[in-house]
């Protein structure tokens, strides 16, 4: 029995976010320009690959363009991790554009995530709980048009 959890986030930053902010975001990220200095141990989102537990590929991008940042992360997470982990997502929600959706967590064998949603500079999480799942094969995405 593993304690893993599936963390993404997805999410935009302002173009004036401080050079500072944004060498943390590098930092974390794995990415070049880097530079820590805000009391964490080690990166939270560098591991870039096949992700073991969760499926699929762990990954993180910061990308800008004229309107300003944009961040998306999928990686795997221990507990260990969740103070750290909780702290950086709350800083984030103080910065963020985005209003609304940002992310989930979801532990690696439940089928349904805890959906992290930003409004008025916070996070907050909503638990997501079902007694029965409707299942529907034929419905995968949606057709707008039927």
């Amino acid at each position: 029995m593993a304690d893993i959890y599936e963390l993404q986030l997805m999410l935009d930053l302002p173009a004036s976010l401080p050079a500072r902010d944004v060498e943390l975001l590098r930092w974390h990220l794995g990415q070049e320009g880097g530079r820590q200095d805000d009391g964490y141990e080690y990166p939270l989102w560098d591991a870039r690959g096949p992700a073991r537990r969760i499926g699929g590929a762990a990954l993180g991008e910061l990308s800008t363009d004229d309107e300003g940042w944009t961040l998306t992360v999928r990686q795997e997470a221990h507990p260990d991790e969740f103070d750290d982990l909780r702290r950086i997502v709350l800083w984030l929600g103080a910065r963020t554009t985005t209003i609304g959706v940002i992310g989930h967590l979801r532990f690696y064998e439940a089928h349904v995530p805890d959906v992290l949603i930003a409004q008025g500079g916070t996070v907050s999480c909503a638990l997501l709980r079902v007694d029965k799942v409707v299942r529907s094969p034929a419905e995968v995405i949606p057709d707008p048009y039927a």
